[in-house]
């Protein structure tokens, strides 16, 4: 049996045309004889997840109609559950349940992941679904003191993942890091401030 790249689930034979007419198929294919992309949560990609407050959700109706949907938390609110499974809590919105009804359907979907900060991205493919009635489970990824009652788990199986270069990202700094720098900045006038005013008092006794 012919192992398969896990690269294959966006390189359909369509997409690799495109890359061979256009040039870029020999490095695509050297990076898949490399070993390629990966179908497993490693430490690098859970530590990335873990420091996400914000995700972008892609499912598609059976007939191929895609829908990207906004979803964002804590820190952390997209969990880890194992080495092939990330999950969120589902919580009330506005109650048009397209990626539910979506997924129940087309259960493929998509993930990306942005850091504007340091200019990064990471791509997951895989298999989503929506659980519920599973009151463990929804306990093992809810965030305790978020605003909202969770319904319902979105679980994600990953089949392969890719971090893209940071080209063409706009570096954008989330509230947490404004007001850090904000911080420093203060203290730091501060410290000037302190620093003038002993100047200014020294010269003043020198007169």
């Amino acid at each position: 049996m012919t192992n398969v790249p896990f690269s294959d689930v966006a390189f359909t034979p369509a997409v690799k045309a495109a890359q061979e007419a256009r040039g870029s198929r020999h490095g695509y294919a050297s990076m898949e004889q490399r070993g390629g992309w990966s179908d497993t949560i490693t430490p690098d990609l859970a530590a990335f997840v873990a420091a996400r407050d914000s995700i972008y959700v892609a499912t598609a109706t059976a007939e191929g109609q895609p829908y990207v949907q906004h979803r964002g938390g804590p820190p952390g609110f997209l969990k880890v559950l194992d080495e092939h499974r990330l999950a969120f809590a589902d919580y009330s919105g506005n109650q048009q349940y397209v990626s539910l009804g979506n997924l129940s359907e087309n259960d493929r979907a998509f993930l990306f992941l942005m850091d504007y900060e340091h200019r990064q991205r990471i791509k997951v493919w895989g298999r989503a679904e929506f659980i519920e009635d599973d009151p463990e489970l929804l306990a093992q990824v809810a965030d305790p003191g978020y605003p909202g009652t969770p319904q319902r788990v979105f679980v994600f199986h990953v089949e392969a993942w890719d971090r893209n270069c940071p080209q063409h990202i706009t570096p954008r700094l989330g509230l947490a890091s404004v007001e850090a720098r904000e911080s420093a900045l203060r203290e730091r006038i501060d410290e000037l401030a302190a620093e003038n005013a002993k100047l200014r008092a020294a010269a003043a006794d020198r007169e």
